[in-house]
């Protein structure tokens, strides 16, 4: 019967609180306490059939009223722990009238009201499940993970392991679509019942409230879905005078329209466990069962720990499926990436490669809209249209990234272009400019389990309006039109990343260039007014200090006492040392300066130079120093000498016990060289990795390596100005290797003014 009911709101009655019913499942008993006294505040009204105990004589009662002392302290033993699990499921006897009793499975929550909720069911046995036997379960489905690879079969084990541990007549494993409909991908059942396997369920048929309340209590079961709820008494909690909050609860009543739909279904029971994903709900394990059927409690737990095992490893494998087009992707953002920094203008670097810019996302079509005007490549709508579609994106999309595999149905004047951009991937550069990708109309068949489009009935009885679950679940085919292929994750990330690297080459080049020459002034001139104090005004004094104590040894040597002259020679290593650093201050301070003046540079010669110093260090050590062949590169030849002098001193300086093995290694990566120099002796602890190049950090005493702890910050600073960056790799005795790197060809003076920073292209150092 069809009704006509104007002005009904759906989503009102689509979100029904289900969880403050007031009604459980009449297997089980439910207690609301009161702690710490465990004082009985709401009670569900079946104890008389369960208990033989009559609700007056249960409510404002104490626990201890039911249960011997010795079960109290264990109860009240648990619950003084943080986490409640350790204690569900407890068992408990419960006497009756007479010497009888009853034993029950208890498990308990605190609500978000922060009342104790006791749930007790009828024990199947006497003990709990035995580790050995929990063991076994875990251990048959992990030998069957073994021998299978893809997503698909790893979903079917699921299903079959909590088939085979239930005996339920159907499993199914239920995954959500981004739109929140559903669909069956793995399904175990009886031969002789209709298969589900590759239907889909339209989101009306698990609403939001439903959703939420999955997500929270992770398995459910409805033993019997015929049977009648029974109430808790009173409504209303005495203390909060609200309903309980039952959203946890495991006995809480299921909401008539849902078994209604399990009527429908021919479902006389079923066992519900969520499966969580990234803090969101991915999916059900749902089974059906043409009878009632009761599972334990902690057969239910061994079947959710059971699931989640198994599906930890589909996470794992989703993920990993995906793997070699990752890898594709990376290599073709880093060939766009090359192009345009190679072009004066960007948005050549991206058309003239335009198989790459298509392979980025997938796409049949590429648009590039700048300053009104847009450069295509591939299968796009008219120039017009893409004038028209930019206008919309501005005054609709806010995000950093915009894409959808239905065009036209959220911007309708995409429906003349259909064929060539029913999906459409696009980025934002500033506020008026778009990089776009398209992808055309492709017709598709969807299976559903009913028609979607009746997904549910509206009946009125009483003035009462209420929803009803469809009744038939037959196959139903529909034909969708006007939608792509959908965009998958990485392709969308991989969009977003090629956005950074625009933003970074284009819209950041005029500040970084003004605040680069801002910087260098200003620099510039403290550091001049710097070098001279300290070449000048400081050194001076410390000489006068130096010369006047040794002469005062020269002169009255004899007449000191050996105690004396060790003071004076305390004074001579003190002033030394302040002059080292001094001079170190006055060479970190004069990095910058230097920075000016790079020409190509032969690292080799510079490496030499620097060996050359070290001469003497190296023969007393005994060291070996090998290198790769080393390339030409644009630098300081002085300060690349100071650099390979302060890092292979560092490694001559903290040697282990064996002689220092040092190697000098180098790579071309991307648009720089990579260089490293690598030695066998006492490491580092890696905590420290970021530490050693501040200025005047030191991780050990004078007295066990001399040093001002300047070297390593003079090499940052130096790798800094040629725009590199340096770092370390480490561990506590197993020898380091420091890595910097330094901009490669013709165009690096472009590039150190802002066309490109080297924290974009060099990840792998963090």
């Amino acid at each position: 019967m069809n009704l006509e009911l104007p002005d009904i709101n759906l989503i009102s009655l689509n979100e029904a609180s289900i969880h403050l019913s007031s009604q459980i499942q009449p297997h089980g008993v439910l207690l609301v306490l009161e702690e710490p006294e465990l004082k009985i505040l709401q009670v569900s009204t079946n104890t008389l059939n369960i208990f033989g105990i009559t609700l007056e004589n249960v409510l404002q009662k104490k626990l201890e009223d039911l249960l011997d002392p010795f079960q109290i302290q264990i109860i009240k033993t648990g619950l003084s722990g943080t986490n409640l699990d350790f204690i569900n499921s407890t068992k408990v006897w419960v006497h009756k009238k007479g010497d009888d009793y009853i034993v029950f499975d208890a498990v308990f929550h605190r609500n978000q009201e922060k009342f104790l909720i006791m749930e007790l069911e009828p024990a199947i046995t006497q003990e709990n499940i035995p580790f050995l036997k929990f063991y076994h379960l875990a251990r048959a489905s992990i030998n069957q993970l073994e021998k299978v690879s893809n997503f698909r079969d790893f979903c079917q084990i699921i299903v079959q392991e909590i088939q085979k541990i239930t005996e339920f007549d159907r499993v199914m494993l239920y995954k959500f679509d981004d739109d929140e409909h559903g669909s069956v991908v793995a399904e175990e059942k009886l031969e002789s019942l209709e298969p589900y396997f590759g239907l889909h369920y339209p989101a009306s048929d698990i609403p939001e409230p439903a959703r939420k309340l999955f997500a929270s209590n992770s398995i459910r079961i409805i033993p019997d879905s015929s049977s009648e709820p029974v109430k808790v008494f009173p409504v209303n909690n005495p203390i909060s005078d609200r309903p309980i909050d039952l959203t946890n609860s495991i006995l809480r009543s299921a909401a008539p329209c849902h078994i209604e739909y399990l009527h429908n279904m021919g479902v006389a029971a079923s066992l519900t466990i969520s499966l969580i994903k990234d803090q969101k709900l991915w999916g059900l394990i749902a089974c059906h069962h043409q009878s009632p059927k009761y599972i334990s409690y902690e057969l239910r737990k061994a079947c959710e720990f059971l699931g989640r095992l198994i599906f930890t490893e589909i996470s794992a494998r989703e993920e990993t499926e995906d793997h070699d087009r990752r890898i594709n992707l990376t290599y073709i953002q880093s060939r766009l990436i090359e192009y345009m920094s190679q072009e004066e203008n960007f948005i050549d670097g991206l058309v003239k490669n335009a198989q790459n810019l298509l392979d980025l996302a997938s796409a049949q079509g590429a648009a590039v809209c700048f300053g009104g005007n847009c450069r295509v490549v591939g299968e796009t709508p008219k120039e017009e249209d893409l004038n028209y579609l930019v206008q919309w994106l501005k005054n609709n999309v806010e995000e950093e990234v915009f894409y959808t595999d239905s065009l036209p149905q959220i911007y309708p004047d995409a429906e003349s272009f259909k064929n060539v951009a029913s999906g459409l991937l696009a980025i934002p550069i500033a506020k008026r400019n778009y990089v776009l990708w398209f992808r055309p109309e492709v017709i598709q068949t969807v299976n559903w389990g009913g028609d979607p489009n009746q997904a549910f009935e509206v009946s009125q009885s009483e003035g009462n309006i209420h929803l009803c679950p469809r009744k038939s679940f037959e196959l139903w085919k529909e034909t969708v039109h006007l939608t792509s292929l959908p965009w998958k994750d990485i392709e969308v990330k991989a969009a977003l990343e090629l956005r950074k690297a625009i933003v970074n080459i284009v819209l950041r080049q005029a500040d970084e260039l003004a605040q680069l020459a801002q910087d260098l002034e200003r620099s510039n001139a403290d550091l001049k007014k710097f070098a001279y104090v300290a070449s000048h005004d400081l050194q001076e004094p410390l000489n006068q200090v130096v010369n006047y104590v040794q002469l005062l040894q020269m002169r009255y040597g004899e007449q000191l006492d050996e105690e004396a002259r060790e003071f004076i020679s305390y004074a001579v290593e003190g002033v030394t040392l302040m002059q080292t650093l001094i001079d170190d201050v006055l060479a970190y301070s004069k990095v910058d300066m230097q920075a000016i003046a790079f020409q190509m540079t032969e690292v080799k010669t510079a490496l030499d130079r620097g060996l050359g110093n070290l001469r003497q260090r190296i023969k007393e050590t005994g060291a070996t120093i090998t290198h790769d062949p080393l390339p030409t590169v644009m630098a300081d030849s002085t300060q690349l000498m100071q650099l390979f002098q302060n890092l292979i001193g560092n490694a001559l300086k903290f040697h282990s016990d064996q002689p220092p093995q040092i190697h000098v290694g180098a790579e071309r990566i991307e648009d720089a060289w990579l260089f490293s120099v690598r030695d066998n002796g006492i490491g580092i602890d890696p905590q420290f990795s970021d530490r050693i190049f501040l200025i005047f950090q030191r991780l050990h005493t004078r007295d066990e390596y001399i040093g001002t702890g300047m070297g390593l910050a003079i090499c940052k600073k130096i790798i800094e100005c040629h725009r590199g960056r340096i770092w370390i790799e480490s561990k506590l005795g197993e020898g380091a290797t420091f890595y910097f790197t330094i901009p490669v060809g013709g165009r690096e003076l472009e590039r150190r003014k802002g066309r490109k920073t080297q924290n974009d292209l060099f990840d792998r150092g963090q």
